[in-house]
């Protein structure tokens, strides 16, 4: 009886570290904006939106006068919206309406992030948009980074996207976990964030981008969640050295390139002929 107290024990504690661990390495949320798009002269709308569990969360609406379409920035783990400046205006410069949102917890959002409410939020964020009369519902646009990946593929599952952009994601959490630490058991785990089952299901057309040099979402795990999609879908290797949060001026502009390109050959975007990126 003694031995079966200790394994016991042994397992409730190892099950206590995991969890404590796993909410100091799933959300990094930062509550001080540093900047705004006005910082890069860009016009923009300061908007509040409220969950349908009734949590108010912060967005920016970045309009382009071209309004080829409207993109749903979902971002990675760790900031804010005040820190993707630089990738609100390459998607700006496409000829695309941005809006970015932060979860819970983040920025000026209310609530604390979880899993499950990093969805409504996103979810919110897309009925948000259906109320407005100045938007082409048929033309809405995911986009996920990182993390954010896994929030626009569960958008993908329950809205009509009109296409999905996954940047650097991965699988699920139980794939990031064993890379980051292999020591521990991935059933342990309360946080699923299981794109690579949801994604089969998102018959829409997507693209996944992704580089080699990434340093903490490996390169396999985006071509995994790839490999798992449903047609129609495409790839994209971003080329140059840089990591997960850098990336280079060629990739960029690489990146913008074959997002408009993808974008038009499925025609989910305008065509004026004069967005800078074609």
């Amino acid at each position: 009886m003694q031995s079966v107290f200790y394994i016991v024990v042994t397992v409730v504690l190892l099950a206590a570290g995991v969890r404590y661990l796993e909410s100091r390495s799933v959300f990094y949320p930062a509550r001080s904006i540093a900047a705004t798009p006005a910082a890069l002269g860009l016009a923009f709308e300061d908007v509040f939106i409220k969950t349908e569990d009734n949590v108010t969360i912060n967005a920016w609406l970045i309009k382009s006068s071209t309004q080829r379409g409207t993109l749903i920035f979902c971002h990675g783990n760790a900031g804010n919206i005040g820190d993707r400046l630089e990738k609100i205006l390459l998607f700006h410069q496409m000829g695309l309406n941005v809006l970015i949102i932060d979860y819970r917890g983040y920025g000026e959002s209310q609530g604390r992030p979880s899993e499950a409410g990093i969805y409504k939020d996103a979810v919110a964020a897309y009925d948000y948009l259906l109320t407005r009369r100045d938007i082409d519902r048929s033309r809405i646009i995911g986009y996920g980074e990182s993390l954010g990946g896994a929030v626009a593929v569960d958008l993908g599952t329950k809205r009509n996207l009109a296409a999905l952009i996954i940047d650097s994601s991965f699988t699920n959490a139980a794939d990031m976990a064993k890379t980051i630490y292999p020591f521990i058991p991935s059933f342990l785990l309360g946080t699923k964030l299981d794109s690579v089952s949801k994604v089969r299901a998102v018959t829409i057309p997507k693209i996944f981008i992704h580089s080699r040099a990434d340093e903490i979402v490996p390169f396999r795990l985006g071509e995994r969640l790839y490999q798992a999609a449903a047609q129609p879908k495409e790839f994209l290797e971003l080329p140059g050295g840089g990591g997960h949060n850098d990336t280079p001026v060629d990739a960029r502009e690489k990146m913008a390139r074959e997002i408009v390109t993808f974008l038009r050959r499925h025609n989910v975007i305008k065509r004026p002929g004069n967005a800078p990126h074609e």
